[in-house]
């Protein structure tokens, strides 16, 4: 397996991000506890989260806030660690040790895409930015996200993902992939 879906998850993400602005960062998102700068926070974050994973690592609980610095290129620099860590020998066969769980690589790889993607859509759709982002990549992780995402991981704190959403008709597919993870669309 290649880190194709993580790559272009990263690309979609980025190309929301390339237009959110300073002035942005108090607005309110569709992850009810976060404002705009959380939300990069842990766009951001999550990457080296990523990393730290696949590589075995504990990652240092410092609160670092990206969303106060050049939060594109600390995005930039995140992506490709995250990107090294996957690509590295084995590193998609390695069962994974995660606070939730073993895993392997693989798996999180597309886990690691669909959080990526989900919340550029997230960045998305708090700046008024079209929300049909990579049509077949969405397609591709909602396939993935109903096959691993058990009942059990749902609640109304959104917490990993919230109660399942009904996307409106017509709705394009990254659209429904996060109506599935609980988002209003």
């Amino acid at each position: 397996m290649t880190t194709e879906l993580l790559e272009q998850a990263i690309s979609s993400t980025r190309g929301v991000l390339v237009n959110v602005t300073k002035q942005q960062l108090g607005d309110d998102t569709p992850c009810a506890q976060w404002k705009m700068s959380d939300l990069i926070n842990h766009v951001v974050g999550g990457q080296h989260w990523f990393a730290a994973m696949v590589n075995g690592e504990a990652l240092d609980d410092a609160d670092v806030d990206f969303a106060s610095t050049d939060f594109l290129s600390a995005f930039d620099e995140a992506t490709e660690c995250s990107l090294t860590a996957f690509r590295a020998d084995g590193a998609m066969e390695r069962m994974l040790a995660l606070p939730f769980g073993e895993m392997p690589g693989a798996a999180f790889l597309g886990l690691a895409a669909t959080d990526t993607f989900t919340h550029g859509w997230d960045l998305a759709r708090a700046t008024g930015q079209s929300t049909d982002l990579a049509p077949e990549l969405a397609s591709t992780l909602l396939t993935g996200a109903k096959h691993s995402i058990p009942p059990g991981f749902r609640n109304e704190e959104g917490n990993p993902f919230g109660p399942e959403q009904t996307a409106p008709a017509g709705a394009g597919n990254a659209d429904k992939l996060a109506a599935f993870l609980g988002r209003k669309v």
